[in-house]
């Protein structure tokens, strides 16, 4: 395993069952996450708190990664986010670009597609039962 993806699935751990205070400890003090729905979220404590809101909002939301890639100080993500909505599990697919200073996380940029009335989501078409790199969480 890589070292940074190591990191990033101990972040994920750390967003799907951890207080903010334990997730914002992966990242940079001044750490930012831009997202394609809503607004940045600015700093650490302030990353955190946003997690465990999503969690809670999502009923018990977990994340896994489905695929990963490394470079020197970046990385990026394929990942599933398994959550319920009216009662059943919706699945959520995403995708993130890392970069990291000094073995934390400075800067999230997350790419997926929200929608209130249908929050599973993912590429339109893409097998993702064949393909043995997304299994269901």
């Amino acid at each position: 395993m890589t070292r940074y993806r190591e990191l990033v699935e101990r972040y994920f751990q750390a967003c799907t069952h951890e207080p903010a205070e334990q997730i914002a400890a992966f990242f940079c003090a001044q750490a930012s996450v831009y997202d394609n729905n809503h607004k940045p979220v600015q700093g650490a404590q302030a990353i955190g708190t946003f997690y465990v809101k999503m969690r809670e909002r999502w009923q018990g939301a977990s994340w896994h990664i489905d695929t990963f890639i490394e470079g020197d100080d970046g990385a990026a993500s394929e990942w599933t986010m398994r959550a319920y909505q009216h009662g059943e599990i919706q699945l959520a697919r995403g995708s993130e670009h890392y970069e990291f200073e000094e073995g934390l996380i400075r800067q999230i940029r997350q790419y997926w597609r929200f929608d209130r009335q249908a929050l599973a989501t993912g590429l339109v078409d893409y097998p993702y039962t064949e393909d043995p790199r997304f299994t269901p969480c």
